[in-house]
């Protein structure tokens, strides 16, 4: 029997087991520190996105086979290190994702009231990391720094109202959060222009659709409308929809100002974040970003940083800072030890994109251990785990903290997520 180990279990990991667990003889653990799987689905895609979500059920699909098992609530670099399981495995890979914000890089943004999207979307999802963070929503600006989708799925989360999350899974301290803010304007800030936003129609169409909020664009920040003809379909449809923001009226309590050309260059504040100072830009011949000298400032009692994630090195581990993720030749980091996902490629690419990411990271790792070189592999992770007084969270423990949150959900939500570890691990008696 071959075996191997998977870090992390969210679509990355799983798209990698679907592949290997097709092999022959071969045994794969999946593990995840958390006592829940599917990572990014669970805690980071929108709550409102329900049919993306849905995903999960090919997971499963996978989980429940014979030779993949779910090892849930086991810290690797705590319970067990990397050189352990490399030990134990015939080849082990990081599926971590890239689960930590880019650090937003200008005076005042360790002020209070200055948060990421990592920390923001984990808070709305329920993640035990995120879910005492309390952002501050008792003042009428926020501002959204970034021109990305996660942008979008931010604003449109402080946007809506209550009756609008119904069929979510938006957590109840969220929920009753913003059913209480007081957020009025809200801002997207990006250093450069509608042709260049990471914004894909189906996000940017869900604004024009709020009950009480109006996303606006500035005109004169849009290129000539036969520019647009040079752009990709997606992009074009993307366009599309900022140019028929410019019709809006201010006739919702709550507007979404598109501000281009905006680069945040300060944040300050009074022993908290009042305002964001901008700098205005223009674009190169190469289409990067660069400040005319010209600043205004933004009132915003809350600022979310939208520019990106990073995956968070593990000692031992070939890491590029630069980057973020580990440092590897297409997928192999060390001899037994590889990356796939966003642990590989960066924070760049769809849910999606893991799928071919995982088949081609799998198939490389049954062609390179071959028949296996006979290590202890699962048997030999039980034992180390039991002597050292770790009882893994099983799959079949998830299906039951799964239930749990199911029973418990009310007012049209399919589940009301549990939100500490302390929780998920009570639900099947621990």
């Amino acid at each position: 029997m071959r075996h191997v180990a998977i870090v992390g279990s969210g679509p990355a990991g799983y798209y990698t087991a679907e592949t290997l667990q097709k092999a022959e003889d071969i045994a794969v653990d999946v593990i995840d520190r958390l006592p829940v799987p599917y990572g990014l689905i669970r805690t980071g895609v929108a709550p409102d996105h329900q049919s993306i979500k849905a995903v999960s059920r090919r997971y499963e699909g996978t989980a429940l086979t014979d030779n993949v098992r779910f090892v849930g609530h086991v810290s690797v670099g705590t319970d067990v290190t990397i050189d352990e399981l490399v030990d134990l495995y015939d080849a082990v890979i990081l599926a971590t994702g890239a689960p930590n914000d880019r650090p937003l890089d200008i005076p005042g943004a360790t002020l209070p009231g200055v948060i990421g999207s990592a920390a923001f979307v984990g808070w709305y999802n329920g993640h035990p990391d995120f879910a005492d963070l309390a952002p501050s929503l008792d003042a009428p600006g926020v501002a959204v720094i970034g021109n990305g989708n996660v942008a979008l799925d931010v604003a449109r989360i402080l946007a809506k109202t209550a009756q609008e999350f119904t069929g979510s899974d938006i957590v109840a301290h969220a929920r009753a959060a913003l059913e209480a803010s007081a957020v009025r304007h809200i801002s997207i800030l990006g250093r450069r222009g509608p042709h260049q936003i990471a914004m894909t129609p189906k996000e940017l169409g869900e604004l024009g659709h709020l009950e009480r909020a109006s996303p606006r664009v500035d005109p004169a920040d849009l290129p000539p409308e036969g520019d647009d003809a040079m752009l990709e379909p997606g992009m074009r449809k993307s366009v599309t929809h900022l140019r028929s923001f410019t019709a809006n009226p201010v006739a919702k309590p709550v507007t979404i100002d598109f501000d281009f050309f905006a680069m945040p260059v300060a944040i300050e504040g009074d022993g908290r974040v009042q305002r964001v100072i901008v700098e205005r830009t223009r674009l190169d011949a190469d289409l990067r970003s660069h400040g005319t000298g010209e600043t205004y400032a933004i009132d915003a009692g809350l600022v979310i940083s939208c520019i990106g994630y990073q995956t968070p090195p593990i000692p031992g581990v070939p890491y590029e800072h630069g980057r973020g993720r580990f440092a590897s030749d297409e997928g192999r980091i060390l001899p037994g030890l590889y990356a796939v996902g966003w642990a590989r490629r960066g924070p760049s690419g769809t849910i999606g994109t893991n799928k071919p990411d995982g088949a081609r990271i799998g198939e490389m790792v049954i062609e390179d251990i071959g028949r296996g070189a006979g290590k202890a592999g699962r048997p030999g992770l039980d034992a180390l785990l039991a002597s050292r007084n770790i009882t893994p969270v099983t799959f079949r423990d998830w299906r039951r903290i799964e239930e749990a949150e199911v029973a418990a959900a009310l007012d049209g939500r399919p589940r009301e997520k549990f939100t500490s570890v302390e929780a998920m691990l009570a639900a099947i008696g621990r």
